[in-house]
């Protein structure tokens, strides 16, 4: 692909380098501390990742964050003194622990919130409102041209047959949020080979990065359950959970499904939020699923 010659190409660099600058300036991101509050960025991050992604596991945080090992050890134990993070012994590999935020590491990654709400809100008061609107699209398009060859990469695909690819990335998704109730393979397929349910895959490549599984409610007339949405680490940031919701409700109304159930607990705030932008509201308990503290569910007639 031909994108220009060498004057042309360190033009754009240099330009590229000069938004980031004033990008990064006006938001403060060059402070000591972030935002200018008690934490570093990168303690800041580790705090927002945990937080999204209870139970998480040093290796996986490693692998996201790209940090060296000793230096993410090191700043992991000091929140953990801070009492900011609760570190737990995996159950399946005794060399991980789970990650999760106390409830004073949930205070303060709503501080941060908050701050940078603030911070944004302080910022937008300069733009108009068309402005404003520009500037959203532009950072959309942006997004959208640096994401654009990993994204296009990535295929949704209903799968029938439970394998490999399927238990494995049904266990790693255990793992991350320590489920208790298992699916075994035999009463997964079993689900599987049901009118009205069924599995979705994303693979990039040949490798299974996210999944989604569609349950026949036979207590509620009209209605599937939405069960093991799970998009690995490295692979978010694709909008794959929406992708996967998408393909999920899309073949639910096939079917003639008027709505969707599904059930959570209220650690998983990320997905929770997820949840509430795409229309699920929440709804009193429909199963027995011991884990689960929350219940939602979204008419998609």
């Amino acid at each position: 692909m031909n994108v220009g010659t060498g004057v042309e190409i360190a033009e754009q660099i240099a330009a590229v380098r000069e938004f980031n600058r004033f990008y990064t300036a006006r938001l403060g991101l060059l402070r000591r501390r972030h935002l200018d509050g008690e934490f570093s960025l990168t303690e800041a991050r580790l705090l927002y990742e945990i937080g999204a992604n209870p139970a998480t596991t040093a290796s996986t945080l490693r692998e996201t964050l790209e940090l060296d090992a000793g230096y993410l050890s090191r700043l992991l134990a000091a929140l953990s003194t801070r009492r900011l993070v609760r570190r737990t012994a995996s159950t399946a590999d005794g060399r991980e622990k789970h990650l999760t935020l106390t409830a004073t590491g949930e205070k303060a990654v709503a501080r941060l919130n908050a701050l940078s709400t603030k911070q944004l809100q302080e910022m937008l008061a300069e733009v108009n409102i068309r402005d404003r609107d520009a500037l959203v699209a532009s950072l959309s398009n942006v997004r959208r041209i640096l994401s654009r060859d990993q994204g296009s990469e990535i295929r949704i695909e209903r799968v029938k047959t439970v394998d490999d690819a399927v238990l494995a990335i049904l266990e790693e998704y255990y793992e991350a949020v320590a489920v208790v109730q298992r699916d075994r393979p035999g009463s997964l397929q079993q689900m599987l080979d049901e009118p009205g349910s069924g599995m979705w895959l994303a693979r990039r490549g040949d490798v299974v990065v996210a999944c989604v599984v569609l349950r026949r409610l036979k207590s509620i007339a009209h209605a599937g359950e939405c069960k093991r949405l799970y998009v690995k680490p490295a692979a978010r940031g694709n909008h794959l959970a929406a992708r996967l919701l998408d393909a999920l409700e899309d073949f639910a109304r096939s079917e003639g499904m008027k709505w969707i159930y599904l059930d959570s607990y209220d650690d998983l705030k990320a997905a929770i939020a997820l949840y509430e932008r795409r229309g699920y509201q929440r709804c009193k308990r429909y199963n027995d699923n011991p884990q689960a503290t929350l219940f939602m569910r979204k008419r998609i007639a």
